[in-house]
């Protein structure tokens, strides 16, 4: 195939959409139930390893948040147990990005734990993000980890 005849979408960066803008998804099975995850994702040890430090975080919403670190957005769904859905904007970014959050429920007993990041700026943002959601879910694992070990004693 000659390079005039490759179409568009082959051409188009990983991650890109056209309704969406850059986009990346990021999950992981951590060994606890839904409600234990839920419970771990909303207190301050877990809100300040993927949200940031934040005073408190009334979960309705139309609740605005800034941390610490300068992040700061908006809650737009909180379907307790199962989603949250939010603007949020990073320190220095011109625009915000949505974060949705969902807890899926395995079969085995365990709770997969999805981050999905739209509406970023470029490439460059998407993989930023990409490694931050990957090192957010490594460190809720290792946190799951003294939940699960509860479980055994």
């Amino acid at each position: 195939m000659k390079e005039s005849q490759i179409t568009r979408s082959e051409q188009k960066p990983v991650g890109l959409t056209a309704a969406a803008g850059f986009q990346v998804g990021v999950r992981r099975t951590l060994p606890i139930t839904q409600e234990e995850a839920w419970r771990l994702l909303i207190s301050p040890e877990g809100l300040s390893l993927w949200l940031g430090e934040v005073e408190t975080l009334e979960l309705a919403r139309g609740t605005a948040f800034a941390t610490r670190e300068g992040n700061h957005g908006e809650l737009r769904v909180v379907k307790p147990m199962h989603q949250l859905r939010m603007s949020w904007q990073r320190a220095g970014w011109s625009v915000p990005s949505t974060l949705q959050i969902r807890l899926l429920p395995t079969k085995q007993g365990g709770t997969t734990i999805s981050f999905h990041q739209e509406k970023l700026k470029d490439l460059y943002a998407r993989e930023q993000m990409k490694a931050h959601w990957e090192d957010v879910l490594h460190r809720l694992k290792e946190a799951s980890d003294g939940i699960s070990r509860e479980h055994h004693e």
